[in-house]
């Protein structure tokens, strides 16, 4: 199955504690329906002090659902579904079904 959200992908969470922020995807597992996206779903991680690194509290990202997240529309930026189509040419693509605009290009 075609995936209908890619690295790189502008996102928008529809439910949860992000609700309404968008930002960039930045991994995809789909055998684990999650991906992770920038400045969303911010987690604090104790580590400790290495070599490279200085110890202490940090904020990064965790994964969320796939289903969480829809893309943003390439119009307005608002959450729309993903359909797809064949080209002429035989390329397939995806669509954002909000506003009939193509995603991939």
């Amino acid at each position: 199955m075609a995936a209908k959200i890619k690295k790189g992908d502008k996102v928008v969470v529809i439910t949860g504690r992000d609700k309404g922020k968008s930002g960039e995807v930045l991994k995809v597992s789909p055998t684990e329906g999650r991906a992770v996206v920038r400045g969303i779903n911010l987690v604090k991680r104790h580590t400790k002090a290495s070599m490279q690194s200085e110890g202490g509290i940090v904020s990064k990202e965790a994964a969320i659902q796939l289903s969480n997240l829809q893309i943003a529309d390439p119009k307005d930026g608002k959450p729309s579904r993903v359909g797809f189509k064949i080209l002429e040419d035989g390329r397939k693509v995806r669509f954002a079904k909000r506003s009939g605009d193509l995603i991939d290009g």
